[in-house]
């Protein structure tokens, strides 16, 4: 199988020849390989600032370093198109993500952000955001829906340019459950979600839905949105892989659940078992696409995520 088609066949829960793997991000790159990409140089201020031909060659500098990086020495399914998402950056990023699809070819999936969703508020708007929702519900409703088109426009313009897979990552999930109630969840986060999902779907794209926490509240609705796959299945908030497999594993894909704790601050023979408690029971059936619980974050040990790897090899063929 191509890449494509086998990380698509994970997404739309049949058996590929094996089990695919991607990461959200991967910030290993001077831990492992010695070298990484100067992604200052991928900014508004940088680029405004260079002439055409400077311009093109950082975008297919950048797109060489991370074909190489993530299909031939990490060997993904997918391709994550990492970098800055400041909205000042789309022109440029759909450039880049145009030669990049030109050099890659269409046998590989791309991943980019497609959310627009409302997520956990940062300190500074928590309390700002509980007023209006008691001040003003019609103003957070009107926000949320304003939101969600603006992500399904920007999403059309970017799958244009070559992205086929879009990545939902508004965080909804601290470790004790979601940052507000299921029932308000079900108002002011899910028709929205719902509506972004569909419009993705319409265009012959995919969409994976990410959030770290236990979702278990509110996973019946994160299933009824009807995203392709479910992205982190955090167990370090109890979301136990074997549970959700067992219940939704007809309905949704499911990505994750390698805990990244463990791979920080645990024991090899932890980070075993977490690594084989994922394979046991992520890979049979089909449906499943082996990654960690977020991202291969700066900090990680480069030798627990090679051993990730390593063990994923020696087991990932069905």
């Amino acid at each position: 199988m191509t890449k494509k088609e086998r990380f698509t066949a994970a997404l739309l829960r049949k058996i590929p020849d094996r089990i695919p793997t991607f990461e959200l991000e991967f910030q290993l790159e001077d831990e492992i390989f010695g070298r990484s990409f100067d992604y200052s140089l991928i900014s508004r201020e940088n680029l405004s600032s260079c002439g055409a031909r400077e311009y093109d060659k950082i975008l297919h500098e950048l797109a060489e370093h991370n074909a190489d990086l993530f299909l031939n020495k990490l060997d993904y399914d997918c391709i994550p198109l990492c970098g800055p998402q400041n909205p000042d950056l789309e022109k440029d990023l759909t450039e880049y993500i145009k030669i990049l699809r030109k050099l890659v070819g269409e046998d590989v999936c791309m991943w980019f952000h497609g959310d627009g969703t409302y997520s956990i508020p940062d300190g500074n708007e928590m309390y700002e955001f509980a007023y209006s929702l008691a001040d003003d519900f019609e103003g957070v409703l009107e926000k949320a829906a304003q939101k969600a088109d603006a992500a399904i426009e920007r999403n059309k313009r970017y799958a244009d340019a070559g992205v086929d897979i879009f990545g939902l990552c508004s965080d909804y999930c601290y470790n004790s459950g979601p940052f507000v109630s299921p029932e308000m969840f079900s108002e002011i986060i899910f028709p929205y979600l719902s509506k972004i999902i569909e419009e993705i779907r319409k265009m012959g794209c995919y969409a994976i839905k990410h959030t770290d926490g236990n979702i278990m509240p509110i996973i019946d609705m994160l299933v009824d949105s009807n995203p392709h796959a479910l992205h982190s299945l955090d167990p370090m908030a109890g979301v136990d892989i074997k549970l959700v497999k067992e219940r939704y594993g007809g309905k949704v894909a499911l990505c994750g659940n390698v805990n990244c704790a463990l791979l920080q601050t645990g024991t090899d023979d932890e980070v075993r078992e977490s690594i084989d408690y994922c394979l046991t029971y992520g890979k049979p059936n089909g449906g499943y696409i082996f990654c960690t619980s977020n991202v291969a974050f700066k900090g990680m040990p480069p030798e627990r995520y090679n051993m990730m790897l390593e063990i994923w090899k020696q087991n990932r063929d069905y």
